[in-house]
């Protein structure tokens, strides 16, 4: 990191329970410190909280008092030693400024299918939704990582807290609620990792989608009754970024392409779908989704099966989050990179760990999948009995699409 040395601080937090894991980790922060370095590391004996609770605690402690600003990054991100310069000149310039977030860039995209099917969505996120919340309501989503925070709105927001499992949503929405405003920096990439195993990558959905519909049922009113912010940004909170992104979204996706268009086919000649409903439309979004990877339009047609099938599990969460059953709290961390990973499973409810081991191939047969992959075959071939509308043709790519998630046959 390029910046004046008494004037950066580096603090490791780590909640690791594997004796070797705290052992290496703190002999590589005592070779930094070795080199002058301001570097401390932190590692709490219980685990209260997690990544909100070791974000709370380190923030407390005596040597950071003298800290204006926050860089977060996750053990994967890797950032440009210019970081710094390109971002924290944006956060003295304007004092109302709380929040600059960079944008993800991906080392390992090209490593299987499944990881450029990420980079297609997360592109769309990052240069689209991040980028339209920044410009016109100066507030998007913090990512949890690849963002500096200026530590008196951190405050002022009432800092970090566990209630949910988007702990850095949560922190914004607070923030945003205080008046104070985010800027995105697109110009600036941080380097990461994504998930290249499906058991890893499915469980990271269930979090992405769960944590927020949960979020949303707690903080409607709190919205609602936010004195410092106009009615136009509470509309875009509770209904562009609530409520459409986080919850209509997955559900629409999963009801229409995968039991509208299969109830249609039974239904015969009772119910008809009007082309524009069922190609037009839903070909614009999608193409529009795609236009920000140009460089993965080939793989457009896999990305959109792979995203019906994923809707499945994003619906469920959704619905877990907002009726907030039991898995609702759970936390799940598991690395990135590797032949072989360790999933942790955790009730936040119940401070509760289990330790799950998970191999890179294939990952046994799930059976929801399975299942869904058997009732659009069959609708498939009921249409192509009985049909006019030519359903079958998607019915059957779709239903191939379950067949080979369920098996197991998606990631390294």
């Amino acid at each position: 990191m390029t910046w004046p040395s008494d004037k950066l601080l580096i603090q490791v937090l780590d909640d690791s329970t594997e004796p070797a894991i705290r052992e290496m980790v703190e002999l590589e922060c005592s070779r930094w410190a070795a080199k002058g370095v301001f570097i401390r590391y932190e590692n709490r004996r219980n685990r209260s909280g997690y990544k909100a609770g070791a974000m709370r605690d380190g923030l407390r402690k005596p040597y950071v008092r003298d800290c204006d600003l926050v860089a977060v990054f996750d053990a994967d991100f890797q950032p440009d030693a210019d970081f710094l310069l390109r971002t924290v000149p944006l956060l003295q310039a304007d004092p109302t400024l709380a929040l600059v977030q960079a944008r993800w860039r991906f080392v390992n995209a090209d490593e299987c299918l499944l990881t450029r099917i990420q980079e297609m969505s997360l592109d769309y996120h990052f240069l689209v939704e991040q980028e339209v919340g920044s410009n016109c309501h100066a507030f998007f989503g913090f990512n949890g990582t690849a963002g500096v925070w200026r530590l008196r709105a951190l405050e002022d927001a009432g800092g970090w807290k566990e209630r949910t499992t988007v702990e850095d949503m949560d922190l914004a929405v607070r923030a945003s609620l205080r008046g104070w405003r985010f800027v995105y920096a697109g110009h600036v990439a941080v380097r990461n990792e994504l998930p290249s195993t499906l058991r890893a990558y499915r469980y990271q959905q269930h979090r992405w989608s769960c944590g927020p519909a949960n979020l949303f049922r707690k903080m409607f009113r709190e919205v609602l009754a936010s004195a410092r912010v106009s009615p136009w940004k509470k509309l875009h909170l509770l209904y562009a970024f609530f409520f459409v992104r986080k919850v209509v979204a997955h559900l629409v996706t999963f009801v229409f392409y995968c039991v509208v268009i299969p109830a249609c086919v039974l239904a015969g000649g009772d119910v008809r779908l009007p082309k524009y409903v069922a190609l037009y439309v839903p070909a614009v979004i999608t193409l529009l989704n795609a236009a920000c990877t140009p460089r993965s339009w080939h793989l457009l047609i896999f990305w959109i099966l792979f995203e019906n099938v994923m809707s499945m599990h994003r619906s469920k969460a959704t619905v877990i989050g907002l009726l907030e059953a039991s898995r609702a709290n759970e936390w799940v961390v598991t690395e990135k990179l590797g032949k072989t990973a360790t999933v942790v499973v955790v009730d936040k409810k119940q401070q509760h760990v289990t330790r799950k081991k998970t191999s890179g191939g294939g990952s046994g047969v799930h059976m929801a999948e399975m299942v869904l992959g058997a009732c659009l075959l069959y609708c498939a071939v009921y249409d192509i009995a009985f049909g006019r509308d030519h359903f079958y043709i998607y019915l059957l790519l779709q239903s191939a699409a379950a067949f080979i998630v369920g098996f197991g046959y998606v990631g390294t």
